[in-house]
């Protein structure tokens, strides 16, 4: 695998996290704006999920992470 398809497979997009969720883009930014999921990673101009911490958050149960970090 090249680094550029290795980069773009360790990285999803609002789309790419929307299916994986089986919700729709909306409320994946409500969640994320909200603090009830991981915040996207800035790329320029492009927002991007690391594939390793969402899968991290959905093994944990999806926790609301507004209450993690208040602890």
């Amino acid at each position: 695998m090249t680094p550029v398809a290795l980069t773009a497979a360790m990285m999803l997009s609002v789309d790419d996290v929307a299916i994986m969720l089986n919700c729709s883009t909306r409320h994946i930014w409500r969640l994320a704006d909200s603090g009830r999921m991981p915040r996207p990673v800035k790329l320029g101009n492009l927002r991007r999920w690391r594939r390793v911490t969402l899968e991290g958050w959905l093994e944990e149960g999806c926790p609301d992470l507004r209450k993690a970090r208040a602890i």
